[in-house]
């Protein structure tokens, strides 16, 4: 196996990759944190950005004074830098600012609920049928919750290792005829790692006359991505992601659509800021974005989301992709060596993934491996079903009878996974110490059950 890929190293980008943490024993060791998927920690530039930032900070638009002027242009220049990492189409959409993916989806699936026949080209109204919502079988609840109760939802299927079957897409379409409103699909598996092919289903979903969103909370972080012009048939047409997942805490999230879509139709949130004028008979709602911002807006989280946006496209995302593949490959390899390790979806050659891994250690419930590694060796990583139970059931093959009795009886174990996921500032050295711990409690898996019951 070759390690030659990637030899930078990233850790002086990111605050907290020196950080001690302690053990069970009660020594203080520098931690590892392999959660990367979960949230990311901010990057330097991030942190001094807004410690520069700070003395400006004012409330922005209709300001006057000075800090106001300047907090409304970075706010507003923000969309820019956001539109041109993700190859937005900046005649035809626009950029609105939410708390998370999770808020930005909920507002596509309220707005999607009012009346825009006007605006999507469907037949679906025939009868009192509803519009069908197209989903997949791998995805987040915050992608599949939304949509529940106001249209039907159908699912996209997976097969046995969890990849997408784009043929099952294809015939759902046309199985509904034009009643499809829209295909949701994450850019990438917040469980597996695997990269959809979000501009192929695009291009179906536009001949068939619906839309596609495609939640990129899991892909944009990590590779290069391009939204396409509204003209193509290739187009994106809504884009969702969060900051907190690109090195940007402080609580912002990114929703990308057409204008037009925006413009019609009233709000998910009324108050502050989303109208032009207000009478106690009569509201007259205000353009998009401000349209959906209700409220004084987040802008110190808005800031340091450009910040960072700026510093990930000075490394270049295809840099970021070849490291973290590096740093995946390894450890699948290393994992294969591992006694008692059982991996999930990690033997197709020519699936493209982001660096996530999941996998179980036989006679390990995943919660107490989890804390094994963490009390042992300061390796921080995430166990359960990571928000997306039905997939996670599905790829461990856990039979309905058993799903219901877990239900039914919550404080019973429940099945799930151990999940790696890697950030930019990972290294191979951090890998090779988790295949050694790994090693280390597949050895005497009984001896540490016990240490950690």
């Amino acid at each position: 196996m070759s390690l030659t890929i990637s030899k930078l190293s990233y850790g002086n980008l990111v605050v907290g990759v020196d950080t001690q943490v302690q053990l069970r024993n009660g020594k203080k060791e520098q931690g590892i944190n392999f959660d990367n998927a979960a949230t990311t920690p901010p990057l330097v530039s991030v942190i001094e950005e807004i410690r520069s930032f700070a003395p400006y900070y004012s409330s922005i638009h209709r300001g006057a004074g000075y800090k106001a002027k300047i907090s409304s242009a970075k706010y507003e220049e923000a969309r820019k830098t956001v539109m041109n990492f993700v190859g937005a189409d900046t005649k035809k959409d626009v950029v609105i600012f939410v708390k998370n993916a999770t808020e930005a989806i909920n507002k596509v699936a309220y707005r999607f609920s009012q009346d825009t026949d006007s605006y999507i080209n469907s037949e679906a109204k025939q009868g009192k049928e509803k519009y069908v919502i197209l989903s997949t079988s791998m995805e987040h609840h915050s992608n599949d919750l939304p949509w529940r109760g106001k249209y039907e939802v159908d699912y996209i299927e997976v097969d046995e290792c969890g990849r997408l079957v784009f043929d099952d897409l294809v015939e759902k379409l046309e199985k509904y005829k034009g009643r499809v409103k829209l295909v949701t699909v994450a850019g990438a598996s917040n469980v597996t790692g695997y990269v959809n092919p979000v501009h192929r289903i695009a291009e179906w979903a536009h001949k068939y006359g619906a839309k596609i969103l495609v939640d990129g909370s899991q892909l944009i972080p990590h590779m290069p991505f391009d939204m396409k012009p509204a003209a193509s048939s290739k187009h994106i047409d809504f884009l969702v992601f969060s900051a907190h997942k690109m090195y940007a805490p402080f609580g912002i999230g990114v929703l990308i659509g057409p204008w037009d879509f925006f413009e019609k139709g009233s709000p998910d949130y009324a108050g502050g800021g989303t109208v032009k004028a207000v009478t106690h008979d009569l509201v007259v709602w205000n353009d998009p974005p401000s349209k959906d911002e209700a409220g004084t807006p987040n802008l110190m989280g808005v800031v340091a989301l450009a910040a960072a946006i700026k510093t990930l496209s000075s490394i270049g995302m295809r840099n970021i992709d070849k490291h973290e593949k590096a740093l995946t490959r390894q450890l699948i390899q290393g994992l294969r060596n591992v006694d008692c390790i059982e991996m999930y979806c990690t033997d197709e050659e020519g699936q493209e993934r982001v660096g996530i891994v999941p996998f179980n250690m036989k006679a390990v419930p995943h919660e107490k491996l989890a804390e094994i590694l963490a009390g042992e060796a300061g390796i921080a990583v995430r166990s359960g079903c990571f928000c997306a139970h039905p997939y996670v059931q599905r790829l461990m093959k856990v039979p309905p009878d058993k799903v219901h009795h877990v239900m039914e009886n919550p404080k019973e174990p429940k099945p799930g996974m151990v999940r790696v996921s890697f950030g930019l500032y990972n290294e191979h050295k951090e890998v090779e110490q988790l295949l050694e711990v790994l090693q280390e409690i597949a050895k005497d898996r009984r001896r540490y059950l016990k240490m950690y019951s």
